[in-house]
């Protein structure tokens, strides 16, 4: 096995999410490469070298077993995989990722595929200013000066703009960044799945809906009008004091909370089961209670087309699910949707799950998680 090299890497991107385009690398670079140290703030600069869009530019420390070749090897797949197209005669152009080995710890490679330390590194302003931001003493083993000198000297004098862009070493960080996440969905949906799924694998708090004891719901789906609005209300009542005391705080080992429900429910079942005078009584004793819970810092929703959903009620087998007619499931996805419509304020991702099946298939969790690291990368 090889000993641990600490190497510094440039990460640029100028087309398409080139937020995301960074986020993505970087996350492909701590499952194949190593354990990402540090990470620069994010510039934008112009093209360098041709014509084309601003580019996101930012250095990153990033410790490895892989050899110097090996290293190269990973970084050319990912941007390969993130849909870098090379040039056949080598100039310059638009990429969605490009990754430059800067330094391999203090070694010195000369091959015909790969020369460490990078030959331009000390010419490109875009590259030392977040070198220097997160090695400013790092000596260039050739040229014996360390980042901040080389910056100082550099003749490169394009312009550099520090943004707000976020990156994150890992999809732990990223998701803890969240703080608390609600997965939201319509019944049958797969929101519980999902969010135990999450909480597990990324080392979240799991805040699952307390449903099954309530009383009142078997007796809902036999008689509507008789119990709808004492099973709107002790729904309400029981999340209002799970919020409450589930999401005050972390457990000491979780880094983000993550629900598979948000409060606000209460009122799109609501609305949709309660008579008119019923629902403003019950929407006025709602408003005195949201003003007191956690909100969701993301709001994930889950669509699912309603035949689908059918489907997958009746193959969990609750008996006093199977009679839910396909017209009730649709006002409540109607109700979603108006809830997200009219929430400005509201960070909500829709998520169309009617072909996956991210219970089985890992592939098509990966492709839910995906979503959601670009939907945070774009903001």
């Amino acid at each position: 096995m090889n000993g641990l090299t600490t190497s510094y890497l440039s990460l640029g991107s100028n087309l398409g999410n080139r937020a995301y385009h960074l986020q993505k690398a970087l996350l492909e670079i701590d499952k194949r490469v190593g354990k990402v140290l540090q990470i620069s703030p994010v510039y934008e600069s112009p093209a360098w070298g041709f014509e084309g869009e601003d580019f996101l530019n930012c250095c990153i420390a990033v410790q490895t077993s892989h050899t110097a070749e090996e290293l190269l090897g990973e970084v050319l797949r990912i941007e390969s995989e993130l849909g870098r197209l090379r040039s056949a005669d080598g100039n310059y152009q638009s990429r969605t990722l490009d990754i430059d080995i800067l330094y391999f710890d203090r070694e010195i490679v000369s091959e015909d595929h790969i020369k460490v330390p990078h030959p331009q590194l000390q010419k490109r302003r875009f590259v030392l200013k977040p070198l220097a931001d997160i090695a400013p003493q790092f000596y260039h083993p050739v040229l014996n000066k360390d980042s901040r000198n080389l910056l100082q000297e550099c003749r490169d004098k394009t312009p550099l703009e520090k943004t707000g862009v976020q990156l994150y070493p890992n999809l732990k960080s990223l998701f803890a960044s969240h703080d608390f996440i609600a997965i939201e969905g319509n019944i049958g949906a797969g929101k519980t799945t999902l969010a135990t799924k999450i909480a597990e694998e990324l080392n979240g708090k799991l805040i699952l809906e307390r449903f099954a004891d309530n009383p009142f719901l078997p007796k809902f789906y036999q008689d509507q009008a008789r119990y709808a609005f004492p099973l709107e209300m002790s729904f309400l009542a029981d999340r209002y004091q799970q919020f409450i005391e589930d999401t005050r705080q972390l457990d000491l080992f979780s880094s983000f909370m993550i629900s598979d429900y948000d409060i606000y429910k209460s009122l799109i079942f609501a609305k949709v089961t309660l008579g008119p005078e019923e629902f403003e009584l019950y929407r006025k004793l709602f408003g005195f209670m949201y003003k007191e819970v956690r909100k969701p810092r993301l709001y994930i929703y889950l669509y699912q087309q309603t035949d689908r959903l059918l489907e997958q009620i009746a193959r969990r087998g609750r008996d006093y699910e199977q009679g839910i007619p396909a017209d009730y499931l649709e006002d409540i996805q109607r109700g979603y949707f108006a809830f997200m419509k009219n929430s400005p304020d509201l960070n909500s991702l829709i998520i169309d799950v009617s072909e996956l099946d991210f219970v089985s298939r890992r592939a098509d969790y990966e492709i839910i998680i995906d979503q959601m690291v670009r939907f945070t990368a774009g903001k």
